[in-house]
This record gives structure tokens, C-alpha cells and sequence, in this order.
């Protein structure tokens, strides 16, 4: 298994990640989605830390630029039916090899990407084969604080964790 302290990019999907999967459509076509605070909170620690964020969607959602942007993720691929030559061009685009990548993932379509990276994360909530290449499943569910579960996990195995707590723990 990958040394965790070596992870320098945490990329994951949206829906049912970010989110719990919950699509609400309205009639007049917009749609609205939950994001979690602790995971969004999670995410600038993360990048306080001096770490990278990718965000790979299957869906184009105005929702997800919008989180995105609150959040200051500069990475956001949306529209991606196939993950796995996004994530590589973005690690060629970083110089950043595979290991040093965590993905969290909750559906079939995740899987290609879990496969190639170091540390491959399922949301409690994701389907069996998902769950089944994991190297880590969550207790949390997607959007309901996996991430931030996730995030605490490898910074806490590193000295950036209590760095971090210096923010808040003077």
C-alpha cells in the first residue's frame, strides 16, 4: 500500500461522493444539489495543506463549477463518461505520478481510475465493486462527510494534521 504522507492530489467524483447522489431537477430545468459543510471545510484544510483537488464528474452541472469556485478547486472535469484519460492527462499535466493520487469513487464508472491510482477510497454508500477494489471504505456516506473522513484519514497519518490544528488549537 501506498505510503500515505506521499499523497499529493486527492481527485474524486461528484454525485453520490459530493454529494449523496440526489438530483433535484425543477420543471423549469434547473437543478440544485446538497453539498456537505464538513466536507467542503475538509477540502480547504486540505488545500491549506498545500495539497491538490481534482473534481471528475460524469454530469455537466452548474451547481458543481459553482461549489467548485466557492471552494477554490482549480481542477474541475465535468461531462467525463470515461475518467481514466482525464486523470492521466491531468497527472501529465502536474508531473504528478499515479501513487501519489487518492480517489474516492462510488459507482462502476470510478473504477478504471481507483485501479490506476495509489489510494483508492469507496463512500460507504457505493456499490459492491466499487467497494470490492477499495483500499479504504468509508463509514461516512457520499455527502454526508466521507470526504472529510477521507481527508482526516491520510492527514492525520502525517505531520500537516497537527499543523493544521495550530489554526484552531493556538
Amino acid at each position: 500500500m501506498v505510503d500515505l504522507a506521499d499523497i499529493q492530489l486527492l481527485a474524486l467524483d461528484v454525485d453520490g461522493v459530493l454529494t449523496d447522489g440526489t438530483l433535484i431537477i425543477s420543471s423549469d430545468g434547473s437543478e440544485s444539489k446538497l453539498f456537505n459543510s464538513l466536507d467542503g471545510h475538509g477540502l480547504r484544510m486540505w488545500q491549506r495543506a498545500g495539497l491538490k483537488v481534482a473534481l471528475i464528474s460524469g454530469r455537466e452541472s452548474a451547481s458543481t463549477q459553482l461549489r467548485a469556485e466557492q471552494l477554490g478547486i482549480e481542477y474541475v472535469f465535468q461531462d467525463c463518461h470515461f475518467k481514466l484519460p482525464v486523470i492521466e492527462r491531468l497527472l501529465e499535466h502536474i508531473d504528478l505520478a499515479p501513487e501519489k493520487v487518492a480517489y474516492i469513487g462510488d459507482d462502476l464508472p470510478d473504477l478504471p481510475v481507483m485501479r490506476y491510482v495509489g489510494f483508492a477510497v469507496a463512500v460507504a454508500n457505493a456499490v459492491d465493486e466499487v467497494k470490492r477494489y477499495a483500499d479504504y471504505v468509508t463509514v461516512r456516506p457520499g455527502g454526508g462527510g466521507a470526504v472529510r473522513e477521507v481527508i482526516e484519514y491520510i492527514l492525520k497519518g502525517t505531520d500537516k494534521w497537527q499543523e493544521l490544528m495550530e489554526r484552531y488549537l493556538p
